[in-house]
């Protein structure tokens, strides 16, 4: 069976699209990610069995306004469907994608099936609003039933697009990684000189807006230099490294290789997960750090969001912040601290061996051969 997975980007720092198709490879199915080229990056190449087709196009010096980029994608979308129409899958990565299998599967090739992989709440993100957003939703509504299987990220998603769409529940296939026993380390300790009577906090992943960035930076600098605050990732860090050279307690660590992140995430004694509910994906999401926390066994303290919640009320691993606040964090720093820690460690044990690729990559394959 020949796989075709298209992916909006540049396809260098994907992890899921990286598991998912390195699964699918593995099980013995024909894979070729199509991405979008960019210089200094192979046009072909093989990575795990699977092939690579980033795709070059003739627009991509062109400005950045939307009705050139609408251009770009009517490009991309016009090699896509030319050399790939006779796939047996199209795996769709996200909506963008979703528009090219269906052109393929209307117009070209019938027999073609496809899945629908959302990796968020596509309609409901913060970059849409307005017409631009009525637009998406409509569609979304217009493509969904030409897909033969849909996946998505979290059970909250996955029943909107029941009530949404009356279509059979998603799938669901979570941003998790591969079980790993994690020998605890003393990284952070060493390198920024942190003292064992100091709790480390830890935050890692994208530091952008709507991650709780600011909150966290100005409860830290009221806290005294007893709890520390590392944030080891990539996105706005100008403030969190201004702020580090006036603060003992707040350190910045450049993001490390996915090889080595969870040597670097065990060495935390809690990992902070805070998002703020400003658009439904945000609210309904599951954040790849959660379950890296898990598989590092490192307790974690998390906003009063649906998903995230639930798995930190019914596995008992941390703390549920009461608001997105400095009050709120401050509270919840001081209950973690009264945790009995190797109750918790019981816990995320425990709880890694359900939350790892391995189990999810058993129900993509399922989707696959149903």
């Amino acid at each position: 069976m020949k796989i075709t997975s298209i992916v909006l980007n540049n396809f260098t720092n994907d992890s899921r699209v990286l598991k998912e198709n390195s699964s699918l490879s593995n099980a013995g199915y024909d894979v070729t990610i199509v991405a979008l080229y960019d210089n200094g990056l192979q046009e072909q190449e093989e990575i795990n069995d699977f092939r690579v087709h980033r795709i070059k196009l003739k627009s991509r010096k062109w400005s950045k306004n939307k009705f050139v980029q609408l251009l770009k994608y009517i490009e991309f979308t016009y090699k896509v469907v030319n050399k790939y129409k006779n796939s047996d899958v199209i795996h769709c990565n996200d909506l963008d994608a979703l528009v090219i299998g269906v052109i393929i599967k209307r117009i070209y090739n019938k027999n073609i099936k496809i899945v629908y992989d959302a990796h968020e709440y596509e309609t409901e993100t913060n970059a849409l609003h307005g017409i631009q957003k009525k637009f998406v939703k409509w569609l979304e509504k217009s493509l969904i039933k030409d897909a033969d299987a849909v996946i998505t990220v979290s059970d909250s998603i996955a029943n909107e697009y029941v009530k949404l769409y009356n279509i059979k529940k998603p799938s669901l296939v979570l941003n998790t990684p591969f079980y790993k026993e994690v020998k605890k380390t003393n990284l952070f300790r060493e390198k920024f000189d942190i003292q064992d009577n100091q709790t480390i906090f830890l935050y890692q992943g994208n530091l952008g807006a709507g991650r709780g960035i600011d909150i966290l930076l100005d409860t830290f600098k009221e806290l005294d230099k007893k709890n520390v605050i590392i944030f080891m990732g990539y996105g706005k860090v100008d403030r969190i490294k201004e702020l580090s050279k006036e603060y003992e307690n707040i350190f910045f660590h450049e993001a490390v290789h996915p090889d080595i992140l969870l040597n670097y995430t065990s060495a935390a004694d809690f990992g902070i997960s805070t998002i703020e509910a400003s658009c439904l994906s945000y609210k309904y999401c599951l954040p790849n750090k959660m379950f890296e926390y898990i598989m590092a066994e490192v307790p974690v303290i998390v906003s009063d969001l649906p998903e995230m919640k639930n798995i930190v009320q019914n596995n008992h691993i941390g703390i549920i912040m009461k608001s997105n606040d400095k009050k709120g964090i401050k509270k919840a720093i001081i209950e973690a601290i009264t945790l009995d820690q190797s109750q918790l460690k019981h816990n995320l044990q425990n709880l890694k061996k359900i939350y790892n690729w391995e189990e999810q990559e058993k129900i993509l394959l399922k989707v696959y051969k149903e």
